[in-house]
């Protein structure tokens, strides 16, 4: 600041001796003594302070040479001092004395999951692993990894969207394609995450696999591909038991037999509460009350509820239209990007766990890193009550994971449970088949599991550090910024279902919306959010022609697509032909909309093929009518270059849709199967066939 001063002072004197010549020269002054300073105490102030700003700013050089090469980077919420070391994966190999590094692409906490398991592991093989976020390294170091012994890479990469690497893999995998680096010598090895229901399934990890070798390095192990349709657990530790036995071969090393139950993090708590508590904040303590964009997934905006309806007219189910407010929030969002939830756990069961782990939710506790080079010092913010933690951190409503049943045995006192929970978290025949049955088709969660194993008492420390990271939900954004610049709205049907075992859950996010009601006469109800953008896009011209397949909520994104067709037909600008393929159970139940839709059909501007499933005997569903309407399928896809959205369920009515579409262009086109479904490539190419989908 010293430094800052004296220039701010040089700059003021020089602005104010020049206002001065100024005048001198345009009022021709001739008296010297009228000027603000002579001549002498001119020349003398300007050489006292330049000597004094030239010493200030060397002392400022030789502090900044001192910080041992040390460099200021201004984040959006906060500053920090990094080191230019910091993202070195190969120097913190080194300097920890470790050879394994597992590299993750993950969107939803599974991939970061299996990649610290494995790291984990290594210790049973003699391979002190550590965990690694390519966004946050130099992924160019790969060349050097050779040089560390028995070394080895492993990627641990979900595919996401159509295709997609995951947000913080995206640059790596960028890398991968546009480079062609050596990598000779490096050991690798690749499990992918990914789901058999959408189109490009795990895209990402064969490509990587694939690449990888290319640019010479040498794979380990054969390419591990999770599908998360079916039981991607029993997909990863069915891989991994083959893949350590291919590391121990190619290596000459031998595992050690002994289960490695060793914490992550060590526990702290508080008897009184220091200075510093999360009280449910992302990252930034207190960024939920002060709010300062950009906002994003690290730091969301607190949105208020404007309008909070049900949609469906009758029936046992909720579908809800929801409107969020964004004004002042320099958020923007485009028609078919997605709005992010941050839940809240139902209270009532993060007070169950609670009286099961026997401990007082309001003690304020942190979770801090035993290892000192992982650049994830706690698993969530920290420090924080028990109860913030269960409430806003930790999943606990999920299936638990072989390896968390595994460390839920070592609590039980029955000896009957504890060797249930064991044979679960195998991968014998008897082990995989009890754990589908009794874990994945009966749906317990952690709270399930304790109710139904009453000996077992896990610390609840140990349960947060073992439990997956409560995600947020994306919704399909269901509004036009062109109507609605300063709200966002979405369309969400409430998620709730018996068990097989008796029991009532409910869908995390949909259940705590639905008690968020506005009221005229009180504060109206928040809610953490942050837009992610979408390739799920109209067509540039408005005049290009569309088809739209959304049955049940997948109309959400047609929604905001109509209301921008319309908005340009207002305008006086040329539109092409909108078509609306949608379907629902009943049209007296849950036709979403109604009103709206039947008029835009009024006014001309969208043609509507409905499918009411349960209104006759034999049922109707969208797929039928598209069958029906080939000829003008084939019209907009075939001769007018149109473009084809779907959205909704990717298992079956996704999947359906593109079968019925490669036999219209194979009849209505005269195309062989191979070029229809060359056809469609090519259209999804081009942005013409563009899906968004969820199993």
């Amino acid at each position: 600041m010293e430094s800052f001063s004296v220039i701010w002072i040089s700059f003021v004197v020089l602005i104010k001796m020049n206002d001065v010549d100024a005048d001198l020269g345009a009022e021709q002054i001739p008296e010297v003594s009228e000027n603000l300073f002579g001549t002498f105490d001119i020349v003398l102030l300007t050489l006292i302070i330049g000597g004094i700003t030239w010493y200030l700013l060397n002392k400022h050089k030789k502090t900044k040479t001192m910080s041992n090469g040390r460099s200021y980077s201004i984040q959006p919420t906060s500053m920090s001092l990094q080191s230019s070391t910091e993202n070195s994966f190969i120097k913190k190999l080194q300097s920890s004395g470790r050879s394994l590094v597992v590299f993750y692409g993950s969107q939803t906490g599974t991939g970061e999951e299996f990649a610290g398991r494995l790291a984990k592991e290594g210790v049973r093989y003699r391979m002190k692993g550590m965990v690694a976020d390519p966004e946050e390294c130099d992924m160019e170091e790969l060349v050097n990894l050779k040089n560390i012994p028995n070394s080895l890479a492993v990627f641990c990469l979900a595919t996401y969207g159509e295709g997609d690497p995951t947000d913080n893999a995206m640059e790596f995998y960028e890398w991968l394609q546009n480079g062609d680096a050596d990598l000779t010598g490096l050991n690798y090895a690749v499990f992918g995450l990914g789901n058999k229901t959408y189109e490009h399934y795990n895209k990402v990890a064969i490509y990587v696999d694939k690449r990888l070798e290319e640019l010479g390095a040498t794979r380990l192990y054969d390419l591990g591909l999770g599908d998360d349709d079916a039981n991607i657990e029993d997909d990863f530790i069915t891989w991994k038991d083959k893949f350590w036995p291919a590391v121990c071969e190619h290596f000459g090393i031998e595992s050690t037999g002994e289960d490695i139950n060793m914490r992550q993090y060590r526990l702290e708590e508080f008897d009184e509460a220091p200075d510093r508590v999360f009280t449910g904040e992302m990252a930034r303590l207190q960024s939920l009350k002060n709010q300062r964009p950009p906002y994003d997934a690290k730091n969301p905006f607190l949105s208020k509820i404007k309008v909070n309806r049900e949609l469906h007219k009758s029936g046992d189910r909720s579908c809800m239209h929801i409107e969020f407010d964004i004004e002042g929030s320099k958020m923007r969002y485009d028609a078919g990007d997605h709005l992010a939830v941050y839940p809240i756990n139902d209270i009532e069961l993060v007070e169950k766990l609670g009286k099961y782990c026997a401990k007082d939710l309001n003690t304020i506790f942190s979770l801090i890193n035993t290892d000192e080079e992982s650049s994830k010092k706690h698993p969530f913010p920290c420090p924080c009550s028990y109860r913030t933690a269960l409430l806003h951190y930790v999943d606990i409503t999920q299936n638990p994971r072989t390896h968390i049943l595994k460390e839920l045995a070592e609590y039980c006192s029955d000896p009957a449970e504890k060797e249930k929970l064991k044979l679960m978290s195998t991968t014998t025949p008897e082990g995989k088949a009890l754990y589908q049955q009794w874990i994945i088709e009966d749906n317990r969660n952690i709270i399930h599991i304790l109710e139904d194993m009453p000996s077992c008492h896990p610390a609840l420390d140990h349960l947060c550090e073992l439990l997956p990271r409560l995600q947020p939900r994306y919704y399909s954004i269901s509004s036009s910024p062109k109507l609605y610049p300063n709200t966002v709205h979405i369309t969400a049907v409430v998620v709730e279902y018996d068990t097989p075992t008796g029991r009532h859950n409910k869908g995390v996010a949909t259940t705590w919306l639905k008690m968020k009601i506005p009221d005229p006469e009180k504060e109206l109800p928040t809610v953490p959010i942050f837009i992610r953008k979408s390739q799920f896009r109209l067509p540039t011209k408005s005049q290009i022609p569309i088809i739209m397949i959304g049955p049940g909520t997948g109309f959400a994104p047609f929604r905001g697509f109509i209301q921008e067709r319309n908005h340009c037909k207002e305008d006086g600008k040329p539109v092409g032909e909108t078509v609306l393929y949608f379907g629902c159970r009943k049209k007296s139940e849950d036709f979403i909309y109604e009103e709206e839709l039947l008029d835009y059909e009024k006014k001309g501007l969208v043609t509507l093929h409905l499918a009411f499933s349960r209104d006759q005997p034999q049922k109707i569903y969208v797929t039928h009518l598209l069958e029906k309407q080939a000829d003008e399928v084939w019209k907009i896809i075939g001769d007018n270059n149109g473009h084809v959205y779907i959205c909704g369920d990717a298992k079956s009515m996704a999947t359906d849709v593109r079968a019925i579409l490669t036999k219209i262009l194979q009849d209505k086109g005269s195309m062989t199967e191979e070029q229809a479904s060359a056809y469609l490539k090519k259209m999804e190419t081009q942005k013409r066939l563009s899906a968004d989908v969820w199993s």
